[in-house]
Protein backbone atom coordinates (compact mmCIF):
# COMPACT_ATOMS: atom_id res chain seq x y z
CA UNK A 1 0.00 0.00 0.00
CA UNK A 2 1.57 3.68 -0.79
CA UNK A 3 0.41 6.49 1.34
CA UNK A 4 0.44 10.05 0.54
CA UNK A 5 1.59 12.10 3.22
CA UNK A 6 3.94 15.01 3.95
CA UNK A 7 8.18 14.77 5.03
CA UNK A 8 7.51 16.12 8.00
CA UNK A 9 5.54 12.75 9.52
CA UNK A 10 8.34 10.28 8.63
CA UNK A 11 10.99 9.38 11.21
CA UNK A 12 14.47 8.65 10.72
CA UNK A 13 15.45 5.41 8.75
CA UNK A 14 12.50 6.37 6.56
CA UNK A 15 12.80 6.67 2.55
CA UNK A 16 10.11 8.40 0.51
CA UNK A 17 9.71 9.71 -2.81
CA UNK A 18 8.84 13.17 -3.45
CA UNK A 19 5.56 13.66 -4.98
CA UNK A 20 4.62 17.87 -5.03
CA UNK A 21 4.99 20.86 -2.68
CA UNK A 22 1.82 22.57 -0.80
CA UNK A 23 2.64 25.72 -1.58
CA UNK A 24 4.61 28.05 -4.45
CA UNK A 25 6.50 30.24 -1.78
CA UNK A 26 9.02 28.06 -1.02
CA UNK A 27 9.06 25.88 -4.55
CA UNK A 28 12.28 27.01 -5.70
CA UNK A 29 14.11 27.63 -2.46
CA UNK A 30 13.55 23.63 -2.16
CA UNK A 31 13.98 22.50 -5.90
CA UNK A 32 17.49 24.63 -5.62
CA UNK A 33 18.23 22.43 -2.69
CA UNK A 34 17.79 19.01 -4.92
CA UNK A 35 14.26 18.32 -3.30
CA UNK A 36 13.03 17.48 -6.67
CA UNK A 37 9.53 15.37 -7.81
CA UNK A 38 10.04 11.70 -8.59
CA UNK A 39 13.32 12.49 -6.11
CA UNK A 40 14.01 9.71 -3.17
CA UNK A 41 14.49 11.08 0.28
CA UNK A 42 15.04 9.42 3.54
CA UNK A 43 15.00 11.11 6.82
CA UNK A 44 18.45 10.84 8.18
CA UNK A 45 17.53 12.58 11.94
CA UNK A 46 15.75 14.82 14.06
CA UNK A 47 16.63 16.84 15.99
CA UNK A 48 15.27 17.98 19.90
CA UNK A 49 11.18 18.73 18.85
CA UNK A 50 11.78 17.53 15.47
CA UNK A 51 13.56 20.26 14.27
CA UNK A 52 15.43 20.42 12.28
CA UNK A 53 15.78 17.47 10.67
CA UNK A 54 18.41 15.80 8.72
CA UNK A 55 17.31 14.07 4.95
CA UNK A 56 19.80 12.74 2.58
CA UNK A 57 18.31 13.93 -1.16
CA UNK A 58 20.47 13.61 -4.63
CA UNK A 59 23.67 12.43 -3.09
CA UNK A 60 24.03 15.01 0.10
CA UNK A 61 22.77 15.68 3.67
CA UNK A 62 20.15 18.48 3.64
CA UNK A 63 19.32 20.45 6.91
CA UNK A 64 15.24 21.16 6.70
CA UNK A 65 13.16 22.87 9.75
CA UNK A 66 9.99 20.90 9.83
CA UNK A 67 7.75 24.00 8.85
CA UNK A 68 9.69 23.84 5.56
CA UNK A 69 9.29 19.63 5.72
CA UNK A 70 5.44 20.53 6.07
CA UNK A 71 5.19 21.49 2.54
CA UNK A 72 6.98 18.66 0.95
CA UNK A 73 4.03 15.76 -0.28
CA UNK A 74 5.65 12.23 -0.14
CA UNK A 75 4.46 8.90 -0.80
CA UNK A 76 5.61 6.35 1.45
CA UNK A 77 5.17 2.61 0.35
CA UNK A 78 4.25 0.32 3.61
CA UNK A 79 3.72 -3.53 4.19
Amino acid sequence: MVNELLLSELEPGQTATIVKFTTEDIFLKLMEMGCLPGERIEVVQKALFNDPMSVSVAGYLLSLRTDEARHIVVTFATN
